[in-house]
């Protein structure tokens, strides 16, 4: 299941889309080239073959997909909608009787980053890692659980349960109010393999920390495993809106990615009873 994930996330990615078409339209252009070349040779009166007039449709797909895809409007409007299942909270909920706080993985640079330098290195979930800082500082009886192995294919070196250690060491929290698991790849398996942990109980309330737009597939996950969570949803991608203006090929076609990666993980894990 696993590997069939990571091969399905090539579906998620637009540009992927672009190279596609432009393939097929290019292959098409070929075949009808190859075509005309024939009936000139065979002195048969030439016209356009179709494959020809098909390849350009496909290369004229290709280009409006790639244009479109930078409209930032679009995407923004579909990941707003994931986010604005658990908006963003004013203040913390009263943690007195929370056992602890589960952070996901999923904000830390690839293990090849962390080679050789004396520094953390964090990417732009950033948030999952710092938010849990300052109420690990207020409340000194929580425990903060990370849980991530590697959802790489091809996973060498530290795992992300690994790297966070080494972050919230540095960050000054003691080795005795943290818990990793390690193994898991996806959220599916956090939810399942940190219940397994011995010592965490999941009938106490625990906080959830993951980005915004990742919380509703997470709290469905985690609730159906059996644990008694709390939304704190971090790291928002958009605002209230998004201005007509935004264009950016880079970033409307990585929110595209984004959205549509969890648009098909919840749709999956719905299908398969995991959500």
């Amino acid at each position: 299941m696993f590997v069939v994930s990571k091969l399905l996330l090539f579906v998620t990615q637009p540009l992927a889309w672009v190279v596609l078409l432009l393939l097929a339209g290019l292959l098409l252009l070929r075949s009808g080239l190859r075509l005309a070349n024939q009936q000139q040779h065979q002195n048969k009166q030439s016209k356009t073959p179709s494959q020809a007039a098909w390849g350009l449709r496909f290369v004229g797909l290709a280009l409006v997909v790639l244009l479109v895809q930078g409209w930032e409007i679009l995407p923004d409007a579909g990941i707003r909608r994931l986010e604005n299942t658990y908006p963003p909270q004013a203040a913390p909920p009263d943690l007195k009787n929370f056992a602890g706080i589960v952070v996901l993985g999923g904000a830390l640079d690839s293990a090849s980053v962390w080679e050789g330098r004396t520094q953390p290195a964090l990417n732009g979930a950033a948030e999952r890692m710092v938010a849990p800082l300052p109420l690990m500082q207020q409340h000194l009886h929580l425990r903060l659980l990370f849980t991530g192995g590697e959802g790489q294919l091809l996973a060498q070196g530290l795992t992300e349960a690994q790297r966070a250690g080494i972050f919230y060491q540095a960050m000054g929290l003691a080795p005795e109010r943290l818990i990793f698991e390690d193994r898991s790849r996806n959220t599916f398996e956090n939810a399942v393999l940190s219940a397994a942990i011995a010592g965490v109980d999941i009938k106490k309330p625990w906080l959830l920390v993951t980005s915004a737009w990742h919380m509703p597939r997470s709290m469905a996950t985690f609730e159906k495993a059996g644990w008694n969570v709390t939304p704190y949803p971090v790291d928002f991608r958009t605002g209230q809106r998004t201005p007509w203006t935004d264009y950016s090929l880079a970033d409307g076609a990585s929110r595209w990615q984004l959205l549509l990666h969890e648009w098909l993980g919840l749709w999956v894990y719905q299908r398969t009873g995991r959500a």
